[in-house]
């Protein structure tokens, strides 16, 4: 499954670098920010997850092909970093983790690009498609901190409720965002995100299930297209 996974992205981006060099209507760039990532979900009661966000960034490559009239197909490939940070209360302990993961991902956007002033307005939405790659989760207790790499899998079973280490690959949802670009091909964005894989492979054997993280998040980004 990982290795089709890692086809997929690596051709579509192939794809994309013979499309620039048969068409005019096709043009390159990069683009990178900073993002502020939480998880959305529920917890092992069913209620809302309550955790913190944490700055994390990306950076990669942006592809764009001219669709018709202001209307812009961009895909890519980006290194995004994304994971959150939870506080709680178990064995007499307080004890918070931070979870930093770390993903290839091909968004998929519609961009439109009306004239604004001497430049253009950037409104655009899509899906993207993500593959982790690595990660680690950091732990402190009242008395030590600890370290573990991230594990992927897709599934991993459990009885214990701190043992969130586990991750699945794969990470897909919605992105939204909202921009201005220059005439010299700088541009800043405003980017939205909401994931909707399930991505904790972590199943309790009296949880049923019930817990669920999903990646969120939103950020700035500054970008450049040559």
């Amino acid at each position: 499954m990982k290795n089709k996974i890692l086809f997929f992205i690596l051709a579509f981006v192939l794809v994309g670098f013979s499309a620039k060099s048969q068409s005019s209507d096709v043009s390159y760039g990069i683009r990178g920010g900073i993002n502020f990532q939480t998880f959305a979900g529920q917890d092992i009661n069913g209620d809302k997850l309550n955790i913190n966000t944490v700055q994390r960034f990306n950076l990669g490559l942006v592809i764009e092909t001219h669709v018709a009239n202001q209307t812009f197909f961009q895909t890519g490939l980006q290194l995004s970093t994304k994971g959150a940070r939870s506080n709680y209360y178990f064995q007499n302990m307080d004890m918070s983790a931070e979870y930093n993961l770390t993903y290839l991902e091909v968004p998929l956007n519609l961009v439109f690009k009306p004239a604004l002033g001497n430049g253009h307005l950037l409104v655009g939405f899509g899906p993207y498609l993500a593959y982790g790659i690595g990660g680690d989760v950091n732990y402190d207790f009242s008395d030590y901190s600890a370290t573990e790499s991230i594990v992927f899998t897709n599934n991993y079973e459990s009885t214990d409720p701190t043992d969130w280490r586990y991750f699945k690959h794969l990470d897909y949802g919605g992105n939204l965002l909202l921009g201005y670009e220059l005439p010299s091909g700088l541009s800043f964005q405003f980017n939205a995100q909401l994931g909707l894989a399930k991505i904790n492979a972590l199943d309790l054997s009296y949880d049923n299930e019930k817990t669920i993280f999903r990646n969120s998040g939103y950020g700035l980004s500054i970008g450049y297209m040559f």
